[in-house]
């Protein structure tokens, strides 16, 4: 039985494995392979030659065309160009902003030294400013 089902088995594999079309019947139509849409779209056709060619010259993959270097050189000179206007508003400034800003960076100043303080001292003496404030507080609270 086993040998029949395996026989049966190569019949259909045989039958199925022959396409139509290998007879050399000239009525009926021969399948052509299908084109890659990537591979044919123009884009990558220009991509694939410029590899080529630089592959030929003997640059590196790593190599930017030319569009992207000057475009690069295009950003470079953009983040330049602003910079450089930034620090001409600074230098344009009047004494008054002037005077604020450097306020603001004492005020700052002081700050961090005060952080920088507070973390130095010791862990009692932190405690006891917090019940001050907090017995304050309540004391404000229960006159109102």
């Amino acid at each position: 039985m086993y040998t029949e089902i395996q026989q049966e088995h190569c019949d259909s594999r045989s039958i199925l494995s022959q396409p139509d079309y290998i007879d050399g019947n000239p009525d009926l139509i021969k399948p052509k392979k299908l084109l890659n849409p990537v591979k044919a779209s123009k884009s990558h056709q220009e991509l694939h030659r410029e590899l080529l060619m630089n592959h030929k010259r003997g640059l590196s993959v790593d190599s930017k065309p030319e569009l992207q270097r000057v475009l690069e050189h295009r950003r470079r000179n953009q983040v330049l160009r602003q910079k450089k206007e930034e620090e001409e508003a600074k230098k344009l400034q009047s004494p008054f902003e002037k005077e604020l800003l450097k306020r603001h960076q004492r005020l700052d100043q002081l700050e961090k030294e005060q952080e920088k303080q507070e973390d130095h001292a010791p862990e009692f003496i932190k405690v006891k400013e917090n019940l001050r404030r907090t017995s304050t507080v309540t004391g404000e609270e229960k006159a109102v």
